[in-house]
C-alpha cells in the first residue's frame, strides 16, 4: 500500500511507522481498533459530561478521564511525528490536523474554561476505520456522488434562485396584507414566515389572521410540497447518469453498430461480434488453426 508519508530508516521507527500507519499486520490492526475505541469513548464521555445530573455526581471521574484520553492521544500524536521522516508534512494533512484539534482543546481549557467541549471533534479520527475494515473502495462512490453533484450544481443554484424568489415575494404579499398585531413587523421577519412555511415546517410561533393571508398560507404549503423533491430529482438523474457512464461504454459495435455494452463485454450482445478492435478475436485465432490442421 503506498502512503503519502515516508517512514524514517532506523529499525524503531520504521517498526512502529509499520504499526501505525499501515493495517496490513495484526499487530497494525489491533492498534487501529484500539485507537478507534478509545476515540469513541473519549466522544462519549464529554457527552455524558455535558448532563447536569451527571456532571454533578461524576464530574471529578469524567475530567479525570478526559485528561487520560487527552494524554494517550497526545503521546500517540507524538509517536506518529516520532516515527516519520518529514512530521511537518503529516501535521499539514488532513489527518494531522485532525489529530492536533482532538488535543488542543483540553490543554486550552487550562487558560480558556469550556475549550474541552470542542473535543467531539475526535469523533473526525474514526474516519481511520475505512482503512482497518478496508472500505476504501467506497471512495469511488463518494467520488462519483461528489462528480454528481458538481455537474448538478447550475440547476440546483437556479433552484435556489426560484425559491428565493418565491419567498420574497410572498414575504412582501404577507407583509403588506397582514397587520403588525400578527407578528409581521418587518420585512425580514415576513420572509423568515415564508421560509419556514414553504418548506412545510410550520413553527407556529408567526401565522397569519386575515382570510386572505390563511390562503396564501395553504398556497404556499402546497408549493412547498410540490418543489421540495426537485432538487432530489435532479441530484438522483446525475447520479443514474454517472452509474451508466461507469458501467457502460459508449462504443458501438464494429459489427451491428449496437451501443450500450458492459465495459467488460468481450462481444457484441446482438450480433456476437468481438468488441476490442486493438487485439484479435480469439475465435478467429482458434479457426485458423483448425483449417491448418485440417490442411495437412
Amino acid at each position: 500500500m503506498t502512503l503519502p508519508f515516508e517512514p524514517a530508516d532506523t529499525g524503531l521507527r520504521k517498526t512502529l511507522f509499520h504499526i501505525i500507519f499501515e493495517s496490513d499486520t495484526r499487530a497494525a490492526k489491533i492498534f487501529d481498533i484500539l485507537l478507534i475505541t478509545l476515540i469513541l469513548l473519549s466522544v462519549a464521555v464529554v457527552f455524558v459530561d455535558s448532563v447536569p445530573s451527571l456532571h454533578a455526581r461524576f464530574g471529578g471521574v469524567f475530567y479525570l478521564l478526559e485528561w487520560g484520553f487527552t494524554l494517550l492521544f497526545t503521546l500517540e500524536l507524538a509517536v506518529r511525528l516520532y516515527c516519520l521522516e518529514r512530521p511537518l508534512r503529516y501535521l499539514k494533512s488532513f489527518y494531522g490536523i485532525v489529530d492536533l484539534l482532538s488535543i488542543l482543546p483540553t490543554w486550552l481549557s487550562l487558560l480558556i474554561p469550556g475549550a474541552q467541549t470542542l473535543l467531539v471533534v475526535r469523533v473526525l479520527r474514526a474516519l481511520r476505520v475505512f482503512r482497518v475494515l478496508r472500505l476504501m473502495e467506497f471512495v469511488g462512490e463518494g467520488r462519483m456522488l461528489t462528480q454528481a453533484l458538481a455537474r448538478s450544481y447550475r440547476k440546483v443554484m437556479l433552484f435556489l434562485f426560484t425559491v428565493l424568489l418565491i419567498i420574497t415575494i410572498f414575504g412582501a404579499l404577507i407583509y403588506v396584507i397582514e397587520p403588525p398585531e400578527a407578528g409581521f413587523t418587518s420585512m425580514p421577519r415576513a420572509m423568515y414566515w415564508a421560509i419556514v412555511t414553504l418548506t412545510t415546517v410550520g413553527y407556529g410561533d408567526i401565522t397569519p389572521i386575515t382570510p386572505l393571508g390563511q390562503f396564501i398560507s395553504a398556497c404556499m404549503m402546497i408549493l412547498g410540497y410540490s418543489i421540495i423533491a426537485v432538487p432530489t430529482g435532479v441530484f438522483s438523474a446525475e447520479v443514474i447518469r454517472s452509474i451508466h457512464a461507469e458501467r457502460y461504454s459508449e462504443e458501438a459495435c464494429p459489427g451491428c453498430g449496437h451501443e450500450g455494452h458492459e465495459r467488460d463485454a468481450k462481444y457484441c450482445r446482438k450480433c456476437g461480434t468481438w468488441l476490442d478492435e486493438e487485439t484479435r478475436d480469439p475465435r478467429l485465432k482458434d479457426d485458423t488453426d483448425g483449417a491448418s490442421q485440417e490442411g495437412h
